[in-house]
């Protein structure tokens, strides 16, 4: 069908030999003509002036006016418009209930969430895990239990199969499962985590992939920037120290992604700038939310911030102490939030 081929190492006859080193003798006479042609003079060009495009950008959006190919530019607004209204039309379906705990489940407890996901942070850190399996896990869990009434005995067993689940989704070398096995000092077995790890896929129906506070975070942190040249690091340490705060609390599960992420830039601002108003018309713009909109979940993250809530829960707060970190869980902000700052900001 392709005609007929050489083989490698296959023998020549004579002819085609001979033929083969004229054909080559030509082109090797044709090359030396060519090389020693004197070159003709070339034309001059018509001088015009080139104007480069720049994507289009709202409000002095900086990751609109970069030019990485990475932060997809001339996208980065309808991909964030279609993640935000992806929470919206996923509602039920890749969201979990607000009230799972009260409504399906009769043996774990908000407390025994909140302990397992601090557990999961140390496990994260451990591995070396990218923060998206992280919140990817616990998005994960929340959604099994919302609809799958599960013993106290196999909460740590459905945690380490969703991070199992979600490394494989997000990591370039995921962690095998004996690794999993082992962090648990060997109290489930290969087979049961497999076994697990099969009926959260088919309850998923293997759709794994969901925003989260971690993808809204980026979008807000780079808008709260705005047009500096070198990134503030306390600001963008401080709002992943408040996001992963949020996942330790179990009242945090009824606000959408979006809002959490939102309402961490809030507070993160708040803390480290507390005369300023924390909210501003492109933060408002970018995320889709009034200061007064976010008023419920920013006090909620501020009294995990200060210790109201979820004490006893320190993996986090210690990650977070460390100098690479710039130490920002030893930050604090003021105990109260002045009631003006959740008014709606004007131009």
């Amino acid at each position: 069908m392709f005609g007929k081929r050489y083989k490698v190492g296959s023998k020549r006859e004579p002819e085609q030999i001979d033929s083969f080193n004229a054909t080559k003798k030509r082109k090797m006479t044709k090359l030396r003509d060519e090389i020693e042609k004197p070159k003709p003079k070339p034309k001059a060009k018509k001088k015009h002036q080139v104007t480069k495009k720049v994507p289009s950008t709202r409000n002095g959006d900086e990751v609109a006016k970069s030019e990485d190919p990475q932060l997809c530019a001339p996208y980065v607004s309808d991909i964030y418009e279609y993640l935000h209204s992806m929470e919206f039309w996923m509602e039920g379906k890749r969201r979990p209930l607000p009230d799972y705990i009260e409504k399906v489940q009769k043996d774990v407890t908000a407390n025994m969430r909140g302990i397992l996901v601090d557990w999961l942070v140390e496990v994260a850190e451990e591995y070396k895990l990218v923060p998206d399996t992280l919140y990817l896990t616990i998005s994960y869990i929340d959604r099994f239990l919302s609809s799958n009434t599960l013993s106290r005995h196999k909460l740590q067993l459905l945690g380490v199969s969703c991070m199992l689940i979600a490394s494989k989704y997000e990591e370039i070398s995921p962690p095998h499962v004996e690794d999993f096995c082992y962090i648990t000092d060997n109290t489930y077995t290969k087979e049961e985590v497999v076994k697990m790890e099969t009926d959260i896929l088919k309850f998923l129906n293997f759709e794994m992939g969901n925003p989260t506070i971690r993808t809204f975070l980026r979008r807000f942190t780079s808008v709260a920037q705005g047009n500096s040249k070198t990134p503030n690091l306390q600001l963008e340490f401080l709002g992943w120290y408040l996001a992963e705060l949020s996942l330790l609390d179990y009242a945090c599960v009824r606000f959408v992604p979006s809002l959490v992420a939102a309402s961490v830039m809030f507070l993160t601002k708040f803390t480290i700038q507390p005369k300023k108003h924390p909210w501003d018309m492109a933060l408002q713009q970018h995320s889709g939310y009034k200061p007064s909109d976010l008023k419920e979940c920013v006090i909620l993250i501020q009294d995990l911030q200060l210790n109201r809530r979820g004490s006893n829960l320190v993996a986090i707060r210690d990650k977070y102490k460390l100098h690479k970190f710039k130490c920002v869980s030893t930050m604090s902000s003021l105990p109260e939030i002045p009631a003006q700052f959740f008014e709606d900001v004007r131009r």
